[in-house]
């Protein structure tokens, strides 16, 4: 039995010696690198934080002592160390989550993946604590590095310094990269703790003195060594950027080295108010195809031969991503007012490919999306069109930004929603479902849904041809897929990809979701039942050829992978009624729910946005056996 295999919880660690620890940092890797290798998953993070998590519970008693993971992608050890370490299903329907999550663990207590919230979590928590009268309890938050570039760290940080008495930890797992390198002041500034000379040759040339003199000098070292960090620290300056904050900084701590990871731990576990702990960590430690990763050290990998790290999907179809990165490099060649922003996440989004050909023109602004958007309102009052590319989940962040400073002042600034929709194994707060029922209530918006790659390459030249006003251009993960020519497009924009002799139902596909309601209709022609099925291509508004289909037709079905609690369904209905239209009209979307993580076609099933399902629910709805009940055929006009 591997001694992995004997930790059933975090207590199991006590009783482990020095070199049994190292031993087991080892499996752990070994484990991750075996395991993630078959599912898929954040690999490279969590291979850099393997001692600075066992650390963590050696020094303190989870889950009375609450952990806090900023973000939770970095988790995995902590899960393999609370006793879960069934990974052959992670991030699979009935598996483990690719984050922590309260229904698996008493040990998990933040389950939102979005960065930057750490620290007011452990705010409040330890407030809670505090009020309670439970002193002898501590929070420990680990944020990383590219989340130090959020406002809410900040804030967090001023009102933590407000009211220092509590035992509160926080432990920055600096290894220069969050996606990609982490970019900003905040990073130059960790960049040269983490390579100053001084730092580095004083802290050698000590430790190496030390050791000459033996066992007894190496007891002596580890017992000056919390003395010995303050004084590097103040001799290299790397208290400058707490200094003004009132809370006490350990560090930098090399965040491979267990025995120097709990001596640290245990002076802030004892200082008794908040600490810093500042640990330099290396993202993809001890697995070498991730090290050689250029690009983002293995951030997330899919399934992967584990010798070589070579990827095992054979599909050579081109993403949605993809497409979009393309068609920004040839729209910014012809146009020198584009300019592309994304939030620490230059290639997930694709924009790195801008950035190679027009890198002055492509502003990474660290994990702040709120500010991206409002530094997009002002570069387009200074005469550029910006392209803010972003998740579609992290627009949620800028809402008040996006209203206020974009719309309010009528400012042409694109946002670029990848990952739309349903996304699958990343779980609730990765799903992009909420875009489109928060924003289409902006005044002004103008929202585009392309269904494939060509109508993706159509539409984004048509929204930063906007000055006027935000538009939007959202898309899902993957492969873009088949495309889709129209028998029509009308005047204004909308097309037409089916046309039945009789005018039944109407179909109308936002996005992506035009290839099901193609089979739809094929399934409804097969019962007698003619669709028309139509791709407005601009969501909202609402064309008005959307109205005057649906004036003809009895029955009106939107088809939309967002939720359908004021979704583009709601806004047809309304515009409707305001048209005086009748038709009846049932909005088909994602339930006003949190989706745990499972494939998309898993998660599709399970709502009923399948093809054979929505078919046979139109079908009731035409036999009268489903509401709404579906009225006689309408006479022709003249």
């Amino acid at each position: 039995m591997s001694l992995l295999e004997t930790i059933k919880g975090p207590r199991d660690l006590d009783a482990l010696s020095k070199d049994q620890l190292v031993q087991l940092a080892a499996e752990v890797r070994e484990f991750l690198v075996q395991n993630v290798a078959k599912t898929g998953g954040h690999l490279g993070p969590n291979l850099g934080v393997v001692e600075m998590t066992i650390a963590m519970h050696r020094v303190f008693d989870s889950p009375r002592d609450a952990m806090v993971f900023d973000t939770g992608h970095q988790s995995y050890v902590h899960k393999l160390l609370t006793g879960r370490q069934d990974f052959s299903t992670l991030r699979q329907r009935g598996g483990l989550a690719g984050y922590p999550q309260r229904s698996e663990s008493e040990h998990d207590i933040v389950e939102s993946s979005h960065a930057s919230s750490s620290l007011s979590w452990a705010d409040g928590i330890s407030r809670a604590f505090s009020m309670t009268g439970q002193n002898d309890r501590h929070v420990i938050a680990v944020v990383g590095d590219g989340a130090l570039t959020g406002g809410m760290t900040w804030e967090a940080l001023n009102n933590i310094t407000d009211d220092n008495a509590r035992r509160l930890i926080i432990i920055v797992n600096d290894n220069g990269r969050s996606y990609a390198p982490t970019i900003g002041g905040m990073a130059r500034f960790l960049n040269t703790v983490r390579t100053r000379k001084s730092y580095r040759e004083l802290y050698m040339s000590s430790r190496k003195a030390f050791d000459k003199m033996g066992g007894p000098g190496r007891a002596v070292y580890r017992g000056v060594r919390g003395g010995l960090h303050g004084f590097l620290s103040r001799f290299s300056n790397n208290e400058a950027l707490y200094s003004n904050l009132d809370i006490k900084y350990i560090g930098p701590v090399h965040g491979h080295d267990l025995v120097a990871m709990e001596e640290a731990l245990r002076q802030a576990k004892g200082y008794g108010a908040p600490v810093i702990v500042h640990t330099i960590t290396d993202k993809g430690r001890g697995y070498e195809p991730a090290r050689q990763d250029a690009a983002d050290q293995f951030h997330a990998v899919g399934q992967i031969d584990p010798e070589t790290g070579e990827s095992l999907d054979s599909s050579s179809a081109a993403s949605w991503t993809s497409v979009f990165a393309d068609e920004m490099v040839r729209l910014a060649a012809a146009n020198e007012r584009l300019v592309g922003i994304t939030a620490a996440m230059l290639r997930p989004t694709g924009l790195h490919r801008m950035a190679e050909r027009f890198p002055e023109r492509v502003l990474d602004v660290g994990i702040a999306e709120q500010h991206a958007a409002t530094s997009a309102a002002g570069l387009a009052f200074g005469g550029m069109h910006p392209v803010v590319a972003v998740y579609a989940t992290f627009i949620n962040r800028a809402f008040d930004q996006v209203l206020m400073d974009v719309a309010l002042h009528k400012a042409g600034v694109t946002f670029v929603l990848d990952r739309a929709g349903v996304t699958g194994p990343d779980g609730p707060s990765h799903h992009g479902m909420w875009d489109l029922a928060i924003l289409q209530v902006v005044p002004g918006i103008r929202l585009a849904a392309p269904r494939d790659a060509t109508r993706l390459r159509e539409e984004l030249a048509e929204a930063v041809a906007v000055d006027d006003g935000p538009t939007v251009l959202r898309f899902p993960k993957g492969s873009v897929g088949v495309e889709f020519e129209a028998e029509r497009r009308t005047e204004d924009g909308v097309d037409v990809l089916r046309e039945s002799a009789t005018s039944d139902v109407l179909l109308v596909a936002v996005g992506p979701m035009a290839s099901v309601a193609l089979e739809v209709a094929d399934l409804l022609a097969e019962q007698g039942i003619g669709a028309t099925v139509i791709d407005p291509r601009w969501v909202v508004p609402v064309p008005r050829s959307v109205i005057e289909l649906s004036r003809g037709h009895r029955l009106v079905v939107s088809i939309e992978d967002g939720i359908k609690v004021g979704g583009i369904g709601t806004r047809i209905r309304q515009d409707l009624r305001g048209a005086g239209v009748e038709t009846a009209v049932t909005e088909l979307g994602l339930p006003d729910e949190f989706i745990d993580h499972a494939t998309r076609g898993q998660i599709m099933f399970d709502i009923g946005l399948t093809a054979p399902q929505i078919a046979a629910d139109i079908a009731a709805m035409f036999a009268g056996s489903k509401v709404p009940h579906v009225g006689p055929p309408k006479k022709a006009e003249g």
